[in-house]
């Protein structure tokens, strides 16, 4: 009896420890959707795509034929106008508007369809390829804008409820809802920083929000991995932080300011940790440093293994750029370094 009473209290104390991490699921999206709907938008774009298709026959250079045929041609063969969707979202109620740099590159006009079917043209303040994230501005006149804030994405746990609200395939307003599947995704970039999500994510969602349960954007959803073209669970969006920062720069300066370290790095492989004296592959390999940058200035070489910058460890090579980036220009930070068998 006492041994059944011991193991039954472990379970109990167990069980209570478990339930104290999780987090109910929410009864309902509705409330939460209802309230963040108005803040997200549809955007509609128009591109000009020249075909290089020809229909007139070809003739070498300075042919008496090529004359001929050229005041039969029309001037605007070869061009047609292609129609686009996307989302984005207000961060402020003058008119900014953020979505993903893919949705609008290279438009000739880009409409803003608020909520309520009511449409304006914005014009591009800035974007950055690298990070697919663009701003834009209406002019909203007497329209009173609702807009919603970022949170922190660094606070996202694996298993923590998001909703997405967006323009798939057309059908705006469309609330689709999961987990986080996973966090600080590279999917190419050199500075990804993606979260995995399972909530649908399809084309047009592109730009959205994600949110977390307080009703703050932790994410600009931006792709998804399908071998059809639709939703089969695997969603990445851009994370709130590195979107944040990156908008930041984009208001104030129209493009974005990175810092620079001037430095080649390469993976560690366990061989090459081993052939080094390294417990474990952690950190940047350094393969040169160039003349005159501020590595090259602050005394880094060649072999050098960088474990920390600005206080920030260092777990792999895709690691470094992103925590460099991400520092402001000028700054000066300590760098911890394996060199000769020591730090």
């Amino acid at each position: 009896n006492c041994k059944f009473k011991i193991i039954l209290t472990t379970i109990i104390l167990l069980f209570s420890s478990f339930s104290s991490y999780a987090k109910k699921a929410p009864d309902s999206f509705a409330n939460l959707a209802e309230t963040l709907s108005p803040s997200v938008v549809n955007i509609s774009t128009t591109t000009i795509i020249e075909d290089r298709k020809n229909n007139l026959p070809t003739f070498p250079p300075g042919s008496p034929f090529e004359e001929f045929f050229k005041q039969f041609q029309d001037p605007n063969q070869g061009k047609r106008r292609s129609q686009s969707l996307g989302s984005g979202f207000i961060i402020d109620k003058k008119g900014y508007i953020i979505t993903n740099n893919h949705v609008i590159e290279n438009a000739e006009k880009i409409m803003v369809i608020l909520h309520n079917d009511k449409s304006f043209e914005a014009e591009v303040v800035g974007r950055d390829p690298k990070t697919d994230v663009a701003l834009l501005k209406i002019n909203p006149k007497n329209t009173n804008l609702k807009s919603v804030k970022f949170g922190n994405s660094n606070e996202l746990r694996v298993g923590d409820w998001v909703m997405a609200i967006g323009n798939p395939f057309g059908f705006g307003g469309t609330v689709t809802a999961g987990i986080v599947s996973a966090r600080g995704r590279n999917i190419g970039g050199s500075y990804d920083d993606y979260i995995q999500t399972d909530a649908s994510i399809n084309r047009g969602n592109s730009g959205g929000p994600l949110f977390d349960m307080n009703g703050n954007v932790v994410g600009i959803n931006t792709a998804i991995f399908s071998q059809s073209g639709g939703s089969v669970g695997i969603g990445f969006a851009v994370s709130s932080n590195l979107a944040k920062q990156v908008s930041d720069q984009l208001r104030k300066y129209g493009r974005t300011k990175r810092g620079w370290l001037g430095v080649l790095i390469q993976q560690i492989t366990k061989e090459i940790a081993d052939s080094l004296g390294l417990k474990n592959t952690n950190g940047a390999l350094v393969s040169s440093a160039t003349e005159n940058g501020p590595a090259y200035k602050a005394g880094i070489k060649t072999g050098d293994i960088i474990l920390k910058f600005n206080d920030i460890k260092i777990k792999n090579m895709n690691e470094l750029p992103k925590v460099v980036a991400g520092t402001p220009v000028g700054k000066s930070v300590k760098v911890e370094i394996w060199r000769e068998g020591k730090i």
